[in-house]
């Protein structure tokens, strides 16, 4: 009997003790995520440039997540949420050239390797170089880029611009047309991150 108060009485003292352990951990926790940024209308836009014909679209549907931390950045997209001026553009670059039906999604995970140069939490422009693994048309090729992070009253934002080669794709171009798409196609990434996770 004598035991089992003297436990109880141990268990009170440890009660206000492990709510604080709680409460630490939740709030390391929290800071931990806050070191992430979301959005889900990042922008991506690519450019076809020839004597021929020019040829843009544009995917302002895209989901990219930034960890601060870690400086990992992802995103993904939809390819069918490619726009074309052109609408007949959009049926073939769906069926013929991307195979959407079978391939419908498209990403990029990497890293941002000079992470230490940005100040996440000063407001200005902060050059950056990536690195990481590019998905398309079920292809993953490694891609390096460049781009910058710019940050304005704690609001974070970055853009991009690189160029990727079709053939490492596996993307086949008709004959008939190969003359009016460029072998490197610009690829703009534009994101203004819209909420912490």
């Amino acid at each position: 009997m004598l035991d089992r108060r003297r436990s109880a009485k141990q268990l009170i003292i440890m009660i206000p003790k492990i709510i604080y352990l709680l409460i630490l951990l939740v709030g390391l926790n929290t800071g931990l995520v806050a070191q992430k940024y979301f959005t889900k209308n990042g922008r991506i836009s690519f450019f076809s440039k020839t004597s021929l014909e020019n040829i843009k679209a544009e995917n302002n549907q895209v989901i990219n997540v930034l960890n601060t931390q870690s400086g990992l950045i992802q995103f993904s997209l939809i390819v069918k949420n490619f726009h074309f001026e052109k609408s007949l553009m959009e049926v073939h670059f769906n069926e013929n050239y991307m195979e959407s039906g079978r391939f419908p999604y498209a990403g990029f995970k990497g890293t941002i390797i000079n992470l230490a140069d940005v100040s996440f939490d000063k407001d200005g422009i902060y050059p950056v170089r990536v690195t990481g693994d590019m998905t398309i048309h079920g292809m993953v090729k490694k891609v390096d880029a460049t781009g910058t992070i710019t940050i304005t009253g704690g609001k974070l934002s970055l853009a991009s611009k690189f160029f990727i080669k079709i053939t490492d794709y596996n993307i086949s171009i008709p004959k008939l047309v190969i003359d009016k798409i460029a072998e490197s196609i610009e690829v703009n990434v534009q994101t203004n991150f819209d909420q912490k996770m």
